[in-house]
Protein backbone atom coordinates (compact mmCIF):
# COMPACT_ATOMS: atom_id res chain seq x y z
CA UNK A 1 0.00 0.00 0.00
CA UNK A 2 1.26 3.47 -0.81
CA UNK A 3 2.07 5.60 2.20
CA UNK A 4 0.00 8.44 0.81
CA UNK A 5 -3.17 6.42 1.29
CA UNK A 6 -2.87 6.66 5.04
CA UNK A 7 -4.06 9.58 7.04
CA UNK A 8 -0.78 11.05 8.25
CA UNK A 9 -2.09 11.12 11.80
CA UNK A 10 -2.88 7.42 11.66
CA UNK A 11 0.52 6.71 10.16
CA UNK A 12 2.36 8.52 12.98
CA UNK A 13 0.26 6.56 15.44
CA UNK A 14 1.12 3.26 13.83
CA UNK A 15 4.84 4.00 13.55
CA UNK A 16 5.05 5.11 17.16
CA UNK A 17 2.89 2.51 18.85
CA UNK A 18 2.03 -0.52 16.76
CA UNK A 19 4.83 -2.67 18.20
CA UNK A 20 2.73 -4.28 20.88
CA UNK A 21 -0.68 -4.19 19.21
CA UNK A 22 -3.59 -4.53 21.54
CA UNK A 23 -2.20 -7.37 23.60
CA UNK A 24 -1.80 -5.28 26.74
CA UNK A 25 -5.14 -3.50 26.76
CA UNK A 26 -6.71 -2.85 30.15
CA UNK A 27 -9.95 -1.22 31.04
CA UNK A 28 -9.65 2.23 32.53
CA UNK A 29 -10.85 2.34 36.10
CA UNK A 30 -13.71 4.79 35.82
CA UNK A 31 -17.23 4.89 37.09
CA UNK A 32 -19.52 3.00 34.74
CA UNK A 33 -22.91 1.40 35.15
CA UNK A 34 -22.55 -1.84 37.06
CA UNK A 35 -24.20 -3.78 34.27
CA UNK A 36 -24.96 -2.77 30.72
CA UNK A 37 -26.81 -5.34 28.68
CA UNK A 38 -27.07 -4.42 24.98
CA UNK A 39 -29.87 -6.97 24.62
CA UNK A 40 -32.06 -4.62 26.68
CA UNK A 41 -31.81 -1.80 24.13
CA UNK A 42 -35.14 -0.33 22.97
CA UNK A 43 -36.71 -2.10 20.01
CA UNK A 44 -38.99 -1.08 17.11
CA UNK A 45 -37.90 2.55 17.10
CA UNK A 46 -38.87 5.03 14.42
CA UNK A 47 -36.07 6.55 12.36
CA UNK A 48 -36.25 9.78 14.36
CA UNK A 49 -36.23 8.00 17.71
CA UNK A 50 -33.31 5.82 16.66
CA UNK A 51 -31.26 8.81 15.53
CA UNK A 52 -31.96 10.57 18.83
CA UNK A 53 -31.02 7.49 20.85
CA UNK A 54 -27.76 6.96 19.00
CA UNK A 55 -26.74 10.60 19.36
CA UNK A 56 -27.65 10.74 23.04
CA UNK A 57 -26.03 7.43 23.93
CA UNK A 58 -22.84 8.29 22.06
CA UNK A 59 -22.70 11.65 23.85
CA UNK A 60 -22.16 9.81 27.12
CA UNK A 61 -18.60 9.13 25.96
CA UNK A 62 -17.83 12.84 26.18
CA UNK A 63 -19.96 13.73 29.19
CA UNK A 64 -19.58 10.79 31.57
CA UNK A 65 -16.18 9.63 30.38
CA UNK A 66 -14.59 13.08 30.03
CA UNK A 67 -11.50 13.64 32.15
CA UNK A 68 -12.58 14.55 35.70
CA UNK A 69 -9.97 17.30 36.14
CA UNK A 70 -9.90 19.04 32.77
CA UNK A 71 -13.21 17.96 31.25
CA UNK A 72 -11.29 17.18 28.05
CA UNK A 73 -12.09 14.13 25.92
CA UNK A 74 -10.09 11.01 26.60
CA UNK A 75 -8.30 9.58 23.58
CA UNK A 76 -9.99 6.19 23.90
CA UNK A 77 -11.96 4.06 26.32
CA UNK A 78 -9.23 1.48 26.83
CA UNK A 79 -5.56 1.68 27.65
CA UNK A 80 -3.43 0.65 24.69
CA UNK A 81 -0.03 1.25 23.17
CA UNK A 82 1.63 1.96 26.54
CA UNK A 83 -0.13 5.21 27.34
CA UNK A 84 -2.36 5.64 30.33
CA UNK A 85 -5.80 6.81 31.32
CA UNK A 86 -4.74 10.44 31.80
CA UNK A 87 -4.31 10.99 28.06
CA UNK A 88 -6.75 13.47 26.50
CA UNK A 89 -6.90 14.42 22.86
CA UNK A 90 -7.09 17.97 21.56
CA UNK A 91 -8.76 17.12 18.24
CA UNK A 92 -11.21 14.71 19.86
CA UNK A 93 -12.01 17.40 22.41
CA UNK A 94 -12.92 19.75 19.57
CA UNK A 95 -15.37 17.13 18.36
CA UNK A 96 -16.62 16.70 21.92
CA UNK A 97 -17.24 20.44 22.28
CA UNK A 98 -19.52 20.34 19.25
CA UNK A 99 -21.27 17.28 20.71
CA UNK A 100 -21.86 19.25 23.92
CA UNK A 101 -23.51 22.05 21.95
CA UNK A 102 -25.88 19.44 20.51
CA UNK A 103 -26.57 18.15 24.01
CA UNK A 104 -27.41 21.62 25.28
CA UNK A 105 -29.68 22.32 22.30
CA UNK A 106 -31.52 18.99 22.64
CA UNK A 107 -31.81 19.18 26.42
CA UNK A 108 -29.78 16.10 27.23
CA UNK A 109 -27.90 18.29 29.69
CA UNK A 110 -28.89 21.73 31.02
CA UNK A 111 -27.37 24.59 29.05
CA UNK A 112 -25.73 26.06 32.15
CA UNK A 113 -24.12 22.72 33.00
CA UNK A 114 -22.66 22.42 29.50
CA UNK A 115 -21.41 26.00 29.58
CA UNK A 116 -19.75 25.34 32.94
CA UNK A 117 -18.06 22.19 31.61
CA UNK A 118 -16.73 24.07 28.60
CA UNK A 119 -15.51 26.91 30.81
CA UNK A 120 -13.56 24.39 32.87
CA UNK A 121 -11.98 23.10 29.68
CA UNK A 122 -10.99 26.59 28.56
CA UNK A 123 -9.42 27.36 31.94
CA UNK A 124 -7.43 24.15 31.61
CA UNK A 125 -6.32 24.94 28.05
CA UNK A 126 -5.27 28.46 29.00
CA UNK A 127 -2.59 26.94 31.24
CA UNK A 128 -1.81 23.79 29.25
CA UNK A 129 1.36 23.25 27.22
CA UNK A 130 1.27 24.95 23.84
CA UNK A 131 3.79 25.90 21.18
CA UNK A 132 3.35 29.35 19.69
CA UNK A 133 -0.28 29.05 20.75
CA UNK A 134 -0.76 25.67 19.06
CA UNK A 135 -1.59 22.65 21.20
CA UNK A 136 -0.03 19.17 21.03
CA UNK A 137 -1.97 16.12 19.88
CA UNK A 138 -2.15 14.71 23.42
CA UNK A 139 -2.14 16.27 26.85
CA UNK A 140 -2.16 14.89 30.35
CA UNK A 141 -5.73 15.63 31.37
CA UNK A 142 -4.79 16.24 34.99
CA UNK A 143 -1.66 18.40 34.60
CA UNK A 144 -1.89 19.98 31.14
CA UNK A 145 1.58 18.71 30.27
CA UNK A 146 2.28 17.29 26.83
CA UNK A 147 2.12 13.55 26.26
CA UNK A 148 4.30 12.97 23.18
CA UNK A 149 2.43 11.40 20.27
CA UNK A 150 5.66 10.05 18.83
CA UNK A 151 9.38 10.22 19.43
CA UNK A 152 9.73 13.54 17.63
CA UNK A 153 6.07 14.53 17.80
CA UNK A 154 6.45 16.38 21.10
CA UNK A 155 5.27 19.88 20.22
CA UNK A 156 2.51 21.73 18.44
CA UNK A 157 0.13 19.80 16.18
CA UNK A 158 -1.50 22.25 13.77
CA UNK A 159 -4.12 19.80 12.50
CA UNK A 160 -5.37 18.55 15.87
CA UNK A 161 -5.44 22.16 17.05
CA UNK A 162 -7.59 23.12 14.06
CA UNK A 163 -10.12 20.43 15.03
CA UNK A 164 -10.11 21.87 18.56
CA UNK A 165 -10.59 25.45 17.40
CA UNK A 166 -13.37 24.40 15.04
CA UNK A 167 -15.32 23.30 18.11
CA UNK A 168 -14.36 26.32 20.17
CA UNK A 169 -15.57 28.82 17.57
CA UNK A 170 -18.89 26.99 17.25
CA UNK A 171 -19.24 27.19 21.05
CA UNK A 172 -18.42 30.90 20.98
CA UNK A 173 -21.37 31.42 18.64
CA UNK A 174 -23.80 29.19 20.55
CA UNK A 175 -23.16 30.40 24.10
CA UNK A 176 -24.09 34.00 23.43
CA UNK A 177 -26.08 34.90 26.54
CA UNK A 178 -25.23 37.80 28.80
CA UNK A 179 -24.41 35.96 32.01
CA UNK A 180 -21.15 35.50 33.87
CA UNK A 181 -20.39 31.94 32.76
CA UNK A 182 -21.16 32.36 29.06
CA UNK A 183 -19.44 35.73 28.93
CA UNK A 184 -16.33 34.29 30.57
CA UNK A 185 -16.46 31.30 28.21
CA UNK A 186 -16.56 33.52 25.11
CA UNK A 187 -13.75 35.72 26.39
CA UNK A 188 -11.50 32.79 27.16
CA UNK A 189 -12.15 31.22 23.77
CA UNK A 190 -11.31 34.53 22.12
CA UNK A 191 -8.06 34.85 24.07
CA UNK A 192 -6.86 31.31 23.30
CA UNK A 193 -7.93 31.63 19.66
CA UNK A 194 -6.23 34.98 19.13
CA UNK A 195 -2.94 33.73 20.60
CA UNK A 196 -2.56 30.83 18.14
CA UNK A 197 0.33 31.65 15.77
CA UNK A 198 -0.73 29.86 12.60
CA UNK A 199 1.76 31.77 10.47
CA UNK A 200 4.66 30.44 12.58
CA UNK A 201 4.02 27.04 11.00
CA UNK A 202 4.90 28.37 7.54
CA UNK A 203 8.56 28.61 8.64
CA UNK A 204 8.57 32.03 7.00
CA UNK A 205 7.83 30.57 3.56
CA UNK A 206 4.63 31.87 1.90
CA UNK A 207 4.36 28.64 -0.11
CA UNK A 208 4.40 26.13 2.76
CA UNK A 209 2.45 25.10 5.86
CA UNK A 210 3.72 22.45 8.26
CA UNK A 211 1.92 20.07 10.58
CA UNK A 212 4.35 20.09 13.54
CA UNK A 213 6.88 22.14 15.43
CA UNK A 214 8.70 21.06 18.58
CA UNK A 215 10.98 23.03 20.91
CA UNK A 216 13.11 19.90 21.20
CA UNK A 217 13.08 18.74 17.59
CA UNK A 218 12.24 21.87 15.63
CA UNK A 219 10.84 21.06 12.20
CA UNK A 220 12.21 17.49 12.17
CA UNK A 221 8.78 15.94 11.45
CA UNK A 222 8.84 17.88 8.15
CA UNK A 223 5.26 17.17 7.06
CA UNK A 224 3.79 19.77 4.76
CA UNK A 225 0.00 19.99 4.62
CA UNK A 226 -0.69 19.01 1.03
CA UNK A 227 -4.23 17.94 0.03
CA UNK A 228 -6.61 16.39 -0.51
CA UNK A 229 -7.25 14.89 2.94
CA UNK A 230 -8.78 15.75 6.32
CA UNK A 231 -6.74 18.93 6.80
CA UNK A 232 -8.80 21.39 4.75
CA UNK A 233 -10.12 22.83 8.01
CA UNK A 234 -6.56 23.62 9.07
CA UNK A 235 -6.14 26.04 6.19
CA UNK A 236 -9.49 27.65 6.92
CA UNK A 237 -8.64 28.10 10.60
CA UNK A 238 -5.21 29.45 9.71
CA UNK A 239 -6.65 31.94 7.22
CA UNK A 240 -9.31 32.98 9.76
CA UNK A 241 -6.91 33.89 12.55
CA UNK A 242 -7.47 37.46 13.75
CA UNK A 243 -3.78 38.04 14.63
CA UNK A 244 -1.56 35.44 12.97
CA UNK A 245 -3.23 34.44 9.68
CA UNK A 246 -1.73 32.74 6.66
CA UNK A 247 -2.22 34.14 3.17
CA UNK A 248 -4.18 32.64 0.30
CA UNK A 249 -0.87 31.95 -1.41
CA UNK A 250 -0.11 29.17 1.08
CA UNK A 251 -3.44 27.52 0.31
CA UNK A 252 -2.85 27.62 -3.43
CA UNK A 253 0.85 26.78 -3.43
CA UNK A 254 0.95 24.10 -0.72
CA UNK A 255 -2.48 22.56 -0.10
CA UNK A 256 -3.52 22.44 -3.77
CA UNK A 257 -0.12 21.32 -5.05
CA UNK A 258 0.32 17.57 -4.69
CA UNK A 259 0.02 14.39 -6.69
CA UNK A 260 -3.15 13.42 -4.82
CA UNK A 261 -5.12 16.67 -4.97
CA UNK A 262 -7.05 16.71 -8.24
CA UNK A 263 -8.68 13.49 -9.34
CA UNK A 264 -11.59 13.70 -11.83
CA UNK A 265 -11.86 9.95 -12.41
CA UNK A 266 -14.95 7.76 -12.01
CA UNK A 267 -15.14 4.88 -9.54
CA UNK A 268 -18.18 2.59 -9.60
CA UNK A 269 -19.69 5.10 -12.01
CA UNK A 270 -19.27 8.05 -9.62
CA UNK A 271 -16.96 10.96 -10.42
CA UNK A 272 -14.53 12.05 -7.72
CA UNK A 273 -13.33 15.68 -8.09
CA UNK A 274 -10.46 15.56 -5.60
CA UNK A 275 -8.34 13.12 -3.65
CA UNK A 276 -6.86 9.67 -3.71
CA UNK A 277 -7.94 6.73 -5.84
CA UNK A 278 -11.44 5.70 -4.67
CA UNK A 279 -11.45 8.61 -2.22
CA UNK A 280 -9.36 7.31 0.67
CA UNK A 281 -10.71 6.86 4.22
CA UNK A 282 -14.15 8.35 4.71
CA UNK A 283 -13.13 10.64 7.55
CA UNK A 284 -11.85 13.01 4.87
CA UNK A 285 -15.53 13.89 4.35
CA UNK A 286 -16.16 14.31 8.09
CA UNK A 287 -13.43 15.95 10.19
CA UNK A 288 -13.21 19.23 8.27
CA UNK A 289 -16.96 19.36 7.76
CA UNK A 290 -18.26 19.04 11.30
CA UNK A 291 -18.44 22.84 11.35
CA UNK A 292 -17.64 23.77 7.78
CA UNK A 293 -20.91 23.56 5.84
CA UNK A 294 -20.26 21.86 2.46
CA UNK A 295 -23.69 22.72 1.03
CA UNK A 296 -23.02 24.91 -2.01
CA UNK A 297 -19.50 25.48 -0.71
CA UNK A 298 -17.18 26.02 -3.66
CA UNK A 299 -13.77 27.37 -4.52
CA UNK A 300 -11.68 27.26 -7.68
CA UNK A 301 -10.94 23.58 -7.10
CA UNK A 302 -14.22 21.87 -6.25
CA UNK A 303 -17.84 21.88 -5.20
CA UNK A 304 -17.41 20.35 -1.75
CA UNK A 305 -20.94 19.00 -1.50
CA UNK A 306 -20.32 17.05 -4.70
CA UNK A 307 -16.94 15.97 -3.36
CA UNK A 308 -18.31 14.60 -0.09
CA UNK A 309 -21.46 13.01 -1.50
CA UNK A 310 -19.50 11.27 -4.22
CA UNK A 311 -16.74 10.17 -1.86
CA UNK A 312 -19.39 8.62 0.41
CA UNK A 313 -21.17 6.93 -2.52
CA UNK A 314 -17.92 5.42 -3.79
CA UNK A 315 -17.20 4.04 -0.33
CA UNK A 316 -20.73 2.63 -0.15
CA UNK A 317 -20.64 1.13 -3.65
CA UNK A 318 -17.29 -0.49 -2.95
CA UNK A 319 -18.70 -2.26 0.08
CA UNK A 320 -21.75 -3.40 -1.90
CA UNK A 321 -19.53 -4.69 -4.73
CA UNK A 322 -17.29 -6.27 -2.09
CA UNK A 323 -14.38 -7.27 -4.34
CA UNK A 324 -12.60 -8.79 -1.34
CA UNK A 325 -15.57 -11.12 -0.65
CA UNK A 326 -15.66 -10.20 3.03
CA UNK A 327 -18.40 -11.55 5.25
CA UNK A 328 -21.13 -9.09 6.20
CA UNK A 329 -20.61 -6.43 3.52
CA UNK A 330 -23.66 -5.16 1.68
CA UNK A 331 -26.24 -2.42 1.25
CA UNK A 332 -26.93 -2.35 4.97
CA UNK A 333 -23.39 -2.86 6.26
CA UNK A 334 -20.75 -0.56 4.88
CA UNK A 335 -18.24 2.15 5.76
CA UNK A 336 -14.44 2.19 5.55
CA UNK A 337 -12.39 4.67 7.55
CA UNK A 338 -9.62 4.77 10.15
CA UNK A 339 -10.34 2.74 13.28
CA UNK A 340 -9.29 -0.10 15.51
CA UNK A 341 -9.25 -3.46 13.83
CA UNK A 342 -8.60 -7.09 14.76
CA UNK A 343 -4.81 -6.72 14.55
CA UNK A 344 -4.28 -3.13 15.70
CA UNK A 345 -5.29 0.11 14.02
CA UNK A 346 -5.59 0.98 10.35
CA UNK A 347 -6.85 3.62 7.94
CA UNK A 348 -9.37 1.54 6.00
CA UNK A 349 -10.43 2.56 2.50
CA UNK A 350 -11.37 0.84 -0.75
CA UNK A 351 -7.66 0.49 -1.55
CA UNK A 352 -6.83 -0.65 1.99
CA UNK A 353 -9.70 -3.01 2.77
CA UNK A 354 -9.32 -5.96 5.12
CA UNK A 355 -12.96 -6.56 5.99
CA UNK A 356 -13.31 -4.11 8.89
CA UNK A 357 -16.44 -1.95 8.97
CA UNK A 358 -16.37 1.14 11.19
CA UNK A 359 -19.82 2.49 12.21
CA UNK A 360 -18.67 6.12 12.26
CA UNK A 361 -18.00 5.94 8.51
CA UNK A 362 -21.63 5.41 7.46
CA UNK A 363 -23.22 7.22 10.39
CA UNK A 364 -21.14 10.39 10.02
CA UNK A 365 -22.11 10.39 6.33
CA UNK A 366 -25.82 10.89 7.08
CA UNK A 367 -25.91 14.34 5.41
CA UNK A 368 -24.45 12.88 2.21
CA UNK A 369 -26.09 9.45 1.99
CA UNK A 370 -29.18 9.52 4.24
CA UNK A 371 -30.89 6.44 2.80
CA UNK A 372 -27.76 4.29 2.77
CA UNK A 373 -26.71 5.53 6.22
CA UNK A 374 -30.10 4.73 7.73
CA UNK A 375 -29.93 1.18 6.40
CA UNK A 376 -26.51 0.83 7.99
CA UNK A 377 -27.71 2.32 11.27
CA UNK A 378 -30.57 -0.14 11.51
CA UNK A 379 -28.33 -3.09 10.70
CA UNK A 380 -25.71 -2.02 13.26
CA UNK A 381 -28.34 -1.48 15.93
CA UNK A 382 -30.88 -4.21 15.24
CA UNK A 383 -28.73 -7.02 13.82
CA UNK A 384 -25.36 -6.45 15.47
CA UNK A 385 -26.46 -4.55 18.55
CA UNK A 386 -25.84 -7.45 20.92
CA UNK A 387 -22.17 -7.30 19.88
CA UNK A 388 -21.42 -3.62 19.22
CA UNK A 389 -23.98 -1.52 21.15
CA UNK A 390 -22.68 -0.19 24.46
CA UNK A 391 -23.13 2.43 27.16
CA UNK A 392 -21.26 4.86 24.86
CA UNK A 393 -23.07 4.04 21.65
CA UNK A 394 -21.51 1.77 19.05
CA UNK A 395 -18.07 0.35 19.67
CA UNK A 396 -15.36 1.34 17.26
CA UNK A 397 -15.46 -1.33 14.54
CA UNK A 398 -16.12 -4.94 13.64
CA UNK A 399 -14.88 -7.55 11.20
CA UNK A 400 -17.33 -10.37 10.62
CA UNK A 401 -14.86 -12.32 8.50
CA UNK A 402 -12.59 -12.49 11.54
CA UNK A 403 -15.49 -12.80 14.01
CA UNK A 404 -14.03 -9.73 15.73
CA UNK A 405 -16.04 -6.99 17.42
CA UNK A 406 -14.29 -4.09 19.12
CA UNK A 407 -14.85 -3.26 22.77
CA UNK A 408 -13.13 0.10 22.43
CA UNK A 409 -14.34 3.62 21.63
CA UNK A 410 -12.27 6.50 20.20
CA UNK A 411 -13.11 10.16 20.65
CA UNK A 412 -12.34 11.00 17.02
CA UNK A 413 -14.79 8.32 15.87
CA UNK A 414 -17.58 8.92 18.40
CA UNK A 415 -17.72 12.70 18.02
CA UNK A 416 -18.53 12.89 14.30
CA UNK A 417 -21.46 10.50 14.75
CA UNK A 418 -23.22 12.97 17.06
CA UNK A 419 -22.31 16.11 15.14
CA UNK A 420 -22.92 14.91 11.59
CA UNK A 421 -26.25 13.31 12.48
CA UNK A 422 -27.21 16.66 13.99
CA UNK A 423 -26.10 18.49 10.87
CA UNK A 424 -28.29 16.08 8.88
CA UNK A 425 -31.25 16.70 11.19
CA UNK A 426 -31.02 20.46 11.78
CA UNK A 427 -27.75 21.85 10.40
CA UNK A 428 -27.06 23.23 13.89
CA UNK A 429 -23.26 23.10 14.00
CA UNK A 430 -22.91 24.14 10.36
CA UNK A 431 -25.02 27.24 11.02
CA UNK A 432 -23.06 28.20 14.13
CA UNK A 433 -19.61 27.78 12.65
CA UNK A 434 -20.40 29.43 9.34
CA UNK A 435 -21.75 32.60 10.98
CA UNK A 436 -18.53 33.21 12.91
CA UNK A 437 -17.07 36.50 11.61
CA UNK A 438 -13.47 35.25 11.70
CA UNK A 439 -14.40 32.12 9.76
CA UNK A 440 -16.18 34.20 7.15
CA UNK A 441 -13.07 36.37 6.78
CA UNK A 442 -10.93 33.28 6.26
CA UNK A 443 -13.25 31.71 3.73
CA UNK A 444 -13.41 34.91 1.70
CA UNK A 445 -9.63 35.24 1.82
CA UNK A 446 -9.20 31.75 0.35
CA UNK A 447 -11.73 32.38 -2.41
CA UNK A 448 -14.63 30.27 -1.17
CA UNK A 449 -18.24 30.80 -2.13
CA UNK A 450 -21.05 29.84 0.25
CA UNK A 451 -24.64 30.93 0.93
CA UNK A 452 -23.46 31.75 4.46
CA UNK A 453 -21.09 34.35 3.06
CA UNK A 454 -23.83 35.85 0.91
CA UNK A 455 -26.10 36.17 3.95
CA UNK A 456 -23.39 37.89 5.97
CA UNK A 457 -22.68 40.41 3.22
CA UNK A 458 -26.36 41.44 3.19
CA UNK A 459 -26.53 42.00 6.94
Amino acid sequence: MKISYFCLTCLFFLISHVNDGFAQKKKIAVSKPAVFNPADRPKNLSDTALLELVQKQTFRYFWEFGHPVSGMSRERSNIAYDYGDEVVTTGGTGFGIMAMIVAAERGWQPRDSVAARLLKMMKFLSKADHYHGIFPHWLNGATGKIVPFGRKDDGGDLVESSFLFQGMLAARQYFDRDNNVERDLRNRIQWIWSEAEWDWYTRGNPNQLYWHWSPNNGWAMNFELRGYNETLITYIMAASSPRYPITAQVYNKCWAQSDHFKNGKEYYGVKLPLGFEFGGPLFFAHYSFLGLDPRKLKDQYADYWEQNVNHSLINYKHCVANPGKFKGYGEDSWGLTASDTYNGYNAHSPTNDFGTITPTAALSSFPYTPEQSMKALRYFYENLGDKIWSEYGFTDAFNESQNWYAKSHLAIDQGPIIVMIENYRTGLIWKLFMKDPDVQTGLKKLGFESPALEISSKN
